[in-house]
């Protein structure tokens, strides 16, 4: 037996419930922005609706569901930087999820210290092992969203994070995931398998 959920029957936000408790778990972009008016303020928050978009140029991509200051701040200045959101901070990236005011800086308000970019404007969260600094390169409106799509122009990770082959340890690096509800997921088993080739596959070569 299947229980049926008809979008337009169920309203935009008990189907969005629906639709987060499905598509889990998410990788969070913990953004963070500054505002032309308030360059000194700046301005950090998660987002779990988060990908890498294309490799050649390098393009992640984050919606901000309704316009919030992340989208704001990224309309006026064309940069924001992508941290990653350790298991460690967990406290931290959920208190930046509170709708402060626009002139209310995350990173005061939750006690994180922030460190320079190396090519944008806002600053990177310190203590999380891994930052991509990204410029603005579309945008794509689709309803109540806004698809923010940005190129990386530099990447930043922790040595501590990173293993022998330069490549950062999942194992350390311990990312957050957000579910459905309230609910967050943090890192399980890790399952190492690679893909199979179809000369391979061919072959029977398969375990």
């Amino acid at each position: 037996m299947r229980t049926d959920f008809d979008p337009s029957a169920m309203g935009p936000r008990a189907f969005y419930r629906l639709l987060t408790s499905v598509v889990v778990p998410r990788p969070i972009a913990w953004v963070s922005t500054v505002s032309e008016e308030r360059p000194d303020r700046p301005n950090l928050a998660p987002h779990s609706f988060f990908s890498v978009s294309c490799v050649e140029p390098p393009i992640v991509q984050f919606t901000s569901v309704t316009r919030k200051d992340s989208l704001r701040n990224v309309e006026e200045t064309g940069e924001f930087v992508v941290n990653l959101a350790p298991e460690g901070l967990f406290r931290e990236i959920n208190d930046t999820a509170t709708d402060f005011p626009a002139e209310v800086s995350e990173f005061d308000a939750v006690g994180l210290a922030p460190e320079p970019s190396l090519r944008v404007k806002p600053p990177r969260v310190a203590a999380s092992p891994a930052a991509l600094e990204c410029v603005l390169h579309s945008m794509l409106t689709l309803g109540d969203s806004t698809v923010v799509f940005g190129r990386v122009v530099h990447a930043v990770v922790s040595e501590e994070m990173l293993a022998d082959d330069g490549l950062p340890d999942i194992g350390r690096l311990r990312p957050l995931t957000r579910l459905g509800r309230d609910e967050w997921g943090t890192l399980g088993n890790v399952l190492d398998k690679p893909r199979i080739r179809w000369r391979d596959w061919q072959a029977g070569e398969r375990s």
